[in-house]
């Protein structure tokens, strides 16, 4: 039998980071993971990035992965945002609120790279597959195979971080609350005629927002939500057809749009777990909430999580405390109550309202945007919003205060 203080289910972005923070606390530490690390080869021209807040940068410096990370990274200094064929658009500006930066497009595969460097330490069972979970009063049991060996393992906390359609939730019988939003999200890079380095576009449209993000080289990638039914007619049209379509959405802001990479659809939905936190376990990341990519906060709560999760454990780790025990969970749930139900709300409401056809509807969301162009105190709230800097009380990861875990931050 092994024994452990935590065992993270996921080694991804989410587990992975949350691995990283606590690799220097003394915690007795185990990542489980289904994939097998790949060396990647030189980047495609069609790589899949992330958007990262401020809040982000905040919380990645602390766990000392910046560095690596924001060499590839393209900052977002301004975001447009418009309602196609309103007269409504404001923009955000970082010298507004102070900041070199709004936040950063960084490729997917670069955070993986740095995660995986930070993670050298710690011990990891890779790959491996979960065959069973039990919870009992003063730990938590699992046998997982690795390769054709069976281990048994058994922690204090127990930390779900295995995605959208988790293994460890599953297998408990956790309640969700889900729902479809009947679009699907088509994703693409596209090079523009006349790039504008550091702003990025939220332009929504009568089948829903279309994002379109800086990307090193004067890149963009594209994040456009279709109806059900739409997105296959998209992927099986030529290129031509395909910027044609995409140009007439967007418009000529950018010149003409070139280049198009790989298009790759998924179904868009809601799903928020009942109980995130329950008796010696903890879900994090998509395993807890996944969300709509208006706003692209999802990776961003996600690691708000592993910030506050991190900040409770190594309190509960200096102070003598069970990782898993009653009063370090309930830190985490004050840490976090707030800000995930906030945040899936705020998301899930301007889903519906911005694809919401009926035209008092339409001009209302003009409206809005026209008197957010004109409130700077709106402006800032909803910067502070998309900076991953609003509400609620934040672990100090994400304040940019002295690190708990040794290390310093520098923001």
């Amino acid at each position: 039998m092994n024994e452990y203080d935590l065992v993270i289910v996921g080694g991804g972005l989410v587990g992975g980071s949350l691995a990283c923070a606590l690799a220097e606390t003394g915690l007795r530490l185990c990542v489980v993971e289904a994939v097998p690390p790949r060396s990647e080869a030189q980047p495609s021209y069609d790589e899949r990035v992330i958007a990262l807040s401020w809040g982000s940068r905040r919380i990645f410096e602390d766990i000392g992965l910046w560095e690596t990370i924001v060499a590839g990274a393209e900052p977002i200094r301004q975001v447009h945002v418009s309602d196609r064929g309103r007269f409504g658009f404001t923009r955000l500006d970082h010298r507004e609120e102070g900041v070199a930066a709004l936040g950063y497009v960084a490729p997917a595969r670069r955070l993986g790279q740095a995660i995986q460097d930070g993670l050298a330490g710690v011990e990891m069972l890779c790959p491996a597959r979960l065959l069973g979970v039990r919870v009992q009063r003063e730990r938590v049991a699992l046998e997982v195979t690795v390769g054709t060996t069976s281990r048994l393992l058994e922690t204090r906390l127990l930390v779900a971080a295995d995605g959208g359609d988790s293994s460890v939730r599953r297998r408990l019988g956790l309640a969700v609350r889900e729902h479809g939003y009947g679009h699907d999200a088509l994703i693409t890079t596209v090079t523009p005629e006349r790039p504008r380095p550091g702003v990025a576009f939220e332009r929504f449209t009568e089948t829903g927002p279309l994002a379109l993000l800086p990307m090193t080289e004067g890149r963009y990638s594209v994040v456009w939500t279709v109806r059900e039914g739409e997105a296959a007619g998209l992927l099986n049209l030529s290129d031509r057809e395909f910027l044609a379509g995409l140009q007439g959405r967007f418009g000529y802001r950018l010149g003409k749009f070139t280049r198009p990479g790989r298009r790759l659809t998924y179904p868009l939905r809601l799903m928020l777990a009942r109980e995130p936190v329950g008796r010696r376990l903890v879900l994090v990341g998509n395993a807890a909430h996944t969300l709509h990519p208006v706003a692209g906060q999802g990776f961003n709560l996600g690691l708000r999580d592993v910030a506050a999760l991190a900040e409770v454990l190594v309190q509960a780790a200096h102070a003598g405390d069970d990782p898993g025990g009653g009063r370090t969970l309930d830190a985490y749930r004050r840490l976090r109550g707030w800000d995930q139900t906030a945040v899936v709300a705020a998301i899930d409401a301007l889903a519906r309202i911005f694809v919401n056809p009926w035209l008092p509807v339409r001009w209302a969301r003009g409206l809005g945007l026209l008197g957010l162009g004109l409130s700077p105190g709106l402006r800032h709230l909803v910067a502070r919003h998309f900076m991953g800097l609003a509400g609620g009380s934040q672990p100090w990861f994400a304040r940019g205060l002295p690190s708990r875990t040794g290390r310093s931050n520098n923001t």
